[in-house]
């Protein structure tokens, strides 16, 4: 036994929730994931070039596959679970997994998340970005800054030997100060070897609770923040479009991290 698990070992004795060593990545796993989150980030900067007001969210989807394909990736949601595209292009009051249309057209004052998320080589990356289209209201517009602070805030209590539950602590402290509700049944997750790996990563518990953070965990802090209720309703028709219950605006950005000896890295964002 050495001395990481020793300390697992120990923690796990108080009570402690604490990853299994599956989980922690080797140093060989992090040099090959950290190439696909490169090609992670170059997709969400290829969209950043190109989005404007009336294009469709299925020029986003075009845009994506082309990019990740040419540059020898594979886009990791499509065909994941049934999901048909390779973005998810979630605009306005879509909190999430919103499909891309061509019929859906981008209008000036819309905000948009942009999720991507890469396979390359085997390996999993995955990160989102908000768009703001033109000029947006006022409401729009702070919604989607505070969103961003949120995740900063998170991203600083990201810190080996703390707890999941202090990044939820931050974000959602952070938004409820700003009128803000966050969206507690869907969360981020683990990733690099599997697109959706432990832990589930809530973004409303309280500091010092949840699992952990031990040096080679990665994971993705993306809260949805909502400016009404944090409550919401799955498209019927498609099984996959994640909603406001009251029409309300929803934001979100996604970093990926990982958990290093003294800090947190953002491999992609």
């Amino acid at each position: 036994m050495d001395k990481l698990d020793i300390r697992l070992w120990t923690l796990a004795a108080k009570g402690e929730i604490v990853p299994d060593r599956s989980l922690l990545k080797t140093p060989e796993q992090i040099r090959a994931i950290k190439k696909s989150a490169d090609l992670n980030t170059a997709v969400l900067d290829h969209v950043a070039a190109h989005i404007r007001a009336g294009m469709s969210t299925d020029e986003i989807d075009r845009l994506v596959y082309d990019f990740t394909v040419a540059h020898g990736g594979v886009p990791a949601p499509l065909n994941y679970e049934g999901f048909p595209k390779s973005v998810c292009t979630s605009v306005n009051n879509v909190i999430c997994h919103g499909i891309p249309d061509e019929g859906e057209i981008l209008q000036e004052g819309d905000i948009v998340n942009v999720d991507v998320s890469t396979i390359l080589d085997g390996y999993y990356s995955d990160a989102s970005r908000m768009f703001t289209i033109g000029r947006v209201s006022p409401r729009a517009e702070k919604l989607v800054r505070v969103t961003k602070e949120c995740v900063e805030l998170g991203l600083a209590q990201a810190r080996p030997w703390g707890h999941l539950g202090d990044i939820a602590w931050a974000i959602n402290t952070h938004a409820r100060e700003n009128g803000y509700s966050v969206v507690e049944d869907i969360g981020g997750h683990g990733i690099g070897l599997e697109f959706h790996e432990e832990p589930f990563v809530s973004y409303v518990t309280p500091k010092g609770s949840e699992m952990v953070l031990v040096p080679g965990m990665m994971f993705t802090i993306e809260p949805m923040i909502n400016e009404g209720s944090p409550d919401f309703f799955i498209d019927e028709d498609n099984g996959w479009t994640v909603c406001t219950i009251d029409d309300g605006l929803s934001a979100q950005v996604e970093y990926m991290v990982l958990i290093t000896e003294d800090g947190a890295e953002v491999l992609s964002k």
